[in-house]
C-alpha cells in the first residue's frame, strides 16, 4: 500500500461485503428476499422479474429505488422484509473490532441497507459500539449510493471534510462520487466483475488485509 493516510481523520465503511467477507453469505440471503419481493411486486415470472431487477439496479442504484419509481410499493415494508434474514453465517470478529478501534479519528458506516440491518450486522460482528455514526438508506431519503447528492448529504450531516476522509466499498461505481468529492477510495474485494476505474486509489482483497498492517502513525 502506497497511500499516505496521515491526514485521514474520518474512516467511512460500506456495510455488506465490506465490514465482513462476502463468503459469509449474508447478502445472498438478502438478495433471495429481494428476488421474492420483486416477483410479487411486479407480477412477472421469475426470469422476467430478474431482468427487470437488473435494469433497476443499473438505472437507480437499488431495487427499491427502481420499484418506487415504477410501482406503488411501501418502502418500509420492503426494507423490513428483505433484511429480515438470519445472521447465523456471520462470524463475530474480534480482529475487526481491534483493527477499527486502532484507527485515529471518527468512524462511520455508509450503507444502502436499512438502519435495522446495519444495527444487527454490526452487533453480530462485535463492532457496533465503534462507530460515530451510521448513515443508512432511510437517512438518504431512499436515494442510494452512488448518487452524488447522497454523499454530499452524508458529509454535511457529520461535518466531514472529504479531503480528510477515506471510503471503503466493495462496489466500484459507489467509489466514483466519493473520489469526485475529494475522498480517498479503497475497493474491497474483486469488484464483482464491474469496471474498476481511476477513481479507485487502492484495492484490497478484504478489509482486514488493509487495516491490520497500518503503522501506528496512521492508526493509533
Amino acid at each position: 500500500m502506497n497511500l499516505n493516510l496521515s491526514h485521514i481523520d474520518a474512516w467511512v465503511f460500506d456495510l455488506d461485503d465490506t465490514l465482513y467477507p462476502r463468503e459469509q453469505g449474508v447478502m445472498a440471503l438478502v438478495q433471495a428476499r429481494i428476488n421474492a419481493f420483486m416477483i410479487d411486486a411486479v407480477g412477472l415470472p421469475e426470469p422476467e422479474a430478474k431482468v427487470l431487477q437488473k435494469q433497476f439496479l443499473n438505472e437507480h442504484g437499488t431495487t427499491l429505488a427502481g420499484l418506487m419509481a415504477n410501482y406503488a410499493i411501501d418502502a418500509e415494508t420492503f426494507l423490513r422484509e428483505v433484511h429480515d434474514v438470519p445472521l447465523d453465517s456471520l462470524e463475530p470478529s474480534p480482529r475487526m473490532a481491534e483493527a477499527l478501534a486502532r484507527l485515529s479519528g471518527r468512524r462511520f458506516v455508509l450503507t444502502n441497507g436499512a438502519r435495522c440491518h446495519a444495527a444487527r450486522v454490526t452487533e453480530r460482528i462485535g463492532i457496533a459500539g465503534l462507530f460515530d455514526g451510521v448513515f443508512a438508506i432511510e437517512d438518504m431519503d431512499l436515494t442510494p449510493k452512488p448518487a452524488p447528492s447522497t454523499f454530499r448529504r452524508f458529509l454535511e450531516h457529520f461535518a466531514i471534510d472529504p479531503h480528510r476522509a477515506i471510503f471503503f466499498e466493495d462496489t466500484p461505481r459507489n467509489l466514483a462520487p466519493a473520489k469526485a468529492l475529494g475522498m480517498t477510495t479503497v475497493l474491497v474485494g474483486d469488484g464483482h466483475g464491474h469496471e474498476i476505474g481511476d477513481w479507485i486509489d487502492a484495492r484490497t482483497p478484504d478489509l482486514l488485509s488493509f487495516l491490520e498492517p497500518l503503522p501506528l502513525r496512521d492508526a493509533a
